[in-house]
């Protein structure tokens, strides 16, 4: 006898609390319920199994209006057990105004954002799709969709022409309006002020030296389409420490993380998020170790075995994920998990780990040992040198020769650099505009001009400011 998964339950006798198994069979994908058969399959029988046969059966149908299938089974010793088959139900189904749901092998009362998520699926409605009635085509950043136009362009996967549809055709195009309004996921992806019907649409990431304990934090919001970019840069100037070596001349550095698969994860978490539940998507950075973490839920027939293994695409919010393909961020092959596994294994760190549970799914990076940095510490080579955590007013005790370090700059660190010392709000975004480059060039100098102690980042990366440290001659 199997033991309990997704589709099968098992219990030593009946009672009648286990209609809410039956409902959230019914509520999932079906399933099979055994009477006479404890947790770990073993067979003890049935006391009263000609009552069971009718009770059963009526007590479903008085509770839920279905009827299932109820059989009964020998092991041919003598022992008796009843095999009750519970059909999935199209329409949501409940005992007592209470809805549950088969999650793994438990079953999960539904309230709240996530029962509001179940009673929109059940009837054909998305939250993504669901439209605000506040929301104007003003409301939209059409700097992002324009930007939006030239990446799906440049990917071949929206033609030409479609640059001069109005902004109305485009946003229809896109599946992003519902009757006469604008929908969730427009406000999501284009919305100039989104965290204004949203309370959880951003990425928040914080520094942490213990569970307990975090030294700094920021927070990332804005468009979706911009999200993805900031978060990466922000970790990369700011949070992410990489051991440096050097092959002669050649510069080079090696981060605890392969960037490329804490991108494809963040690309993950944005797309399969739960946007009702209010919740940011929570990036904790440790030392030897990164957490992403991410309200939303493995498809109803999904195991952490399905998710690892080859499987189709399947997005929690379909309209976001169809966005992120036409700019070529993300495939529709369901290739994302298997991206981030073959990266980690290319980079020699260890395979990244996986805590899936009812409402959340929690993925832990874990840095190889050679390359984890004590906070406040650099590493050159195998050198370890203390650098200082908290630069002060005095800034000249850490830069007593800015002139001549600024001597060894290139021409783009000094251009960033100029920019800065003309306008010191400026963001990544900004220079790249500026300086006619990417942003990662961008980011690259700053890199740089950071690790110099030339500059050092105040506050925010949405409202802070840079500052120049010492004085340039």
């Amino acid at each position: 006898m199997n033991t309990e998964n997704q589709t099968t339950e098992c219990k030593r006798e009946w009672k009648d609390e286990y209609l809410d198994w039956i409902c959230g069979f019914a509520n999932s994908q079906g399933g099979r319920l055994f009477v006479g058969i404890d947790d770990k399959g073993h067979i003890h029988g049935l006391s009263n199994r000609d009552k069971l046969l009718k009770d059963i059966p009526n007590q479903i149908r008085q509770a839920m209006g279905i009827v299932p299938e109820v059989n009964l089974h020998s092991d041919g010793g003598g022992h008796e057990y009843l095999e009750i088959i519970i059909a999935p139900y199209p329409v949501p189904l409940s005992v007592k105004g209470k809805y549950f749901i088969r999650s793994g092998a438990t079953n999960q009362l539904l309230s709240g954002p996530a029962l509001d998520r179940f009673m929109q699926q059940k009837i054909g409605l998305r939250w993504e799709s669901l439209p605000i009635l506040s929301l104007r085509m003003d409301d939209l950043d059409d700097r992002m969709i324009d930007t939006f136009l030239k990446k799906a362009i440049a990917k071949g996967r929206i033609t030409q022409e479609a640059q001069s549809d109005s902004k109305l055709d485009m946003i229809k195009r896109l599946r992003l309006i519902n009757g006469d309004h604008l929908t969730n996921a427009a406000a999501l992806l284009f919305g100039k002020e989104s965290s204004y019907f949203f309370t959880g649409a951003y990425i928040k990431i914080g520094f942490f030296v213990s569970d307990a304990e975090i030294i700094y934090q920021d927070e990332i919001g804005g468009p979706l389409l911009q999200q993805i970019d900031q978060a990466l840069d922000t970790l990369h100037l700011k949070y992410l420490k990489a051991k440096i070596t050097y092959q002669g001349i050649q510069r080079i550095e090696k981060y605890p993380f392969p960037l490329e698969a804490l991108r494809e994860a963040i690309l993950n978490a944005i797309i399969h998020k739960d946007y009702s539940s209010g919740v940011p998507i929570q990036i904790s950075v440790y030392d030897e170790r990164l957490y992403i973490g991410n309200v939303g839920q493995l498809p109803a027939e999904w195991s952490l075995d399905v998710l690892l293994g080859k499987h189709v695409s399947v997005p929690f919010n379909p309209t976001i994920a169809r966005i992120f393909y036409l700019i070529g961020y993300v495939e529709s092959w369901g290739r994302g998990v298997e991206k981030i596994l073959t990266a980690c294994k290319n980079d020699g760190i260890p395979e990244p780990e996986y805590t899936i549970r009812p409402a959340d799914i929690m993925l832990k990076f874990t840095a190889h040992p050679d390359r984890i940095i004590p906070s406040g510490h650099t590493v050159i080579g195998n050198d370890l040198t203390d650098v200082t955590d908290n630069v002060t007013d005095n800034v000249t005790d850490v830069t007593d020769n800015v002139t001549d370090v600024t001597d060894n700059l290139r021409d783009k660190e000094l251009s960033v650099l100029k920019l800065i010392l003309e306008k010191n709000s400026y963001t990544t975004s900004e220079m790249a505009v500026e300086l006619a480059v990417s942003r990662q060039t961008i980011a690259r100098s700053l890199k740089v001009l950071r690790e110099k102690n030339l500059i050092r980042r105040i506050g925010s990366d949405r409202k802070g400011r840079w500052e120049v440290v010492g004085k340039l001659t």
